[in-house]
């Protein structure tokens, strides 16, 4: 049952003499009395991490029992702390425990090969697992799945990730989907159940990624820090091959021009403690378009009047720039935009949020 702190047996004090062990009870009586006597307490105890047929058999152990005598209980429970204190290092309980144990600290090829051989599932609760999934694996789900199937998905996901999820989807799945939502009153439990964990299976069934993120966002990661003629060359040239992975890259790529429309303007004060001053200066003398203006004038007008101020006179004093630098300055900015995120000091809208 694992290390479990016992509150102190009514009528026994610390150092007196314990009654001997009950020898004429099983194990598994005397794994029910602690069971039992840690209940009364008020302790929680984890049973549910316990397999089913122990389940079941304590359940049915605790049902038979009638009464025991205090001296019977102080020694069971004494000869169970005896038992405890003994313990000096516990084990995962089997490789499924042993996996979950060192996930992260094994490689996922590793890990993906020895849940395999061993038959087992990755532990823990599914839907906290589907959940946690992207949009667009989510989406991915919806389409290989039964209608009926997805709308217990989508049930099971918080308000916001659903009508995110649902809003992605042509309208007339939605619609199938929100349908067949009304029909789920009659899901039971197990059923939920059963469904999550076949879900899950299929996500363990998939081979390891090399690559944790998807094709669109790392050639947006590239594109962010490229020249914009090129960066416009380039998605031009997508459009021609794939319009709808040119849309998903045009997602992914956030540039300086987006920084109005995707920050917060209370978190604009922190872009002038990560980057330098000259190379806001920078900015402020060679911004050229109408975009880029208006994030310049989103920054000032978003700190201090006598730092905005003292920017402006920084800029002034510059000699004229070659556009080569104002980019250079304006990707460091945005490399500074995208480690405040990373580090989660700001958020950033989403693009939608930022058309909006």
């Amino acid at each position: 049952m694992g290390v479990t702190q016992l509150p102190q047996v009514a009528g026994v004090k610390a150092g007196t003499p314990q009654p001997a062990p009950v020898k004429n009870l099983s194990r598994r009586a005397k794994a029910a009395i602690v069971v039992q006597f840690i209940l009364k307490e008020g302790a929680d105890v984890p049973l549910s991490s316990l397999p089913e047929d122990l389940q079941e058999q304590l359940t049915h152990l605790l049902g038979e029992m009638r009464y025991i005598d205090r001296n019977t209980m102080n020694a069971v429970i004494s000869e169970f702390t005896e038992e405890l204190d003994s313990v000096g290092l516990s084990f995962p309980g089997g490789i499924a425990d042993a996996l979950s144990a060192l996930d992260g600290k094994i490689s996922a090829q590793t890990a993906s090969r020895l849940r395999k051989e061993a038959g087992v599932c990755q532990i823990g609760d599914p839907w906290k697992r589907i959940a946690a999934l992207p949009q667009a694996r989510l989406k991915d789900l919806v389409r290989s799945e039964s209608i009926h199937v997805v709308a217990v998905l989508v049930s099971k996901l918080d308000v916001t990730k659903a009508a995110e999820l649902l809003s992605s989807l042509p309208g007339e799945q939605a619609r199938r989907i929100t349908y067949a939502m009304s029909m789920t009153d009659a899901v039971t439990p197990d059923a939920v159940d059963r469904i999550g964990i076949s879900l899950a299976t299929q996500l363990d069934a998939e081979p390891p990624k090399a690559f944790r993120s998807q094709p669109s966002e790392r050639v947006g990661a590239i594109l962010n820090f490229s020249r914009a003629a090129k960066r416009d060359e380039l998605l031009t040239a997508l459009d021609e091959e794939d319009k709808d992975f040119a849309e998903e890259v045009r997602k992914s790529i956030f540039t300086f021009a987006h920084i109005a429309e995707r920050m917060n303007p209370i978190d604009a004060p922190k872009l002038t403690r990560d980057v330098d001053q000259d190379t806001l200066a920078r900015i402020i003398k060679g911004v050229e378009t109408e975009q880029d203006q208006a994030v310049v004038d989103f920054i000032l007008s978003n700190i201090s009047k006598r730092l905005a101020e003292g920017l402006r006179e920084a800029a002034e004093d510059l000699p004229q720039l070659k556009p080569k630098d104002v980019e250079a300055a304006m990707n460091a900015v945005v490399l500074a935009v995208r480690t405040l995120e990373e580090a989660g000091e700001i958020t950033l809208n989403s693009p939608e949020e930022g058309d909006d």
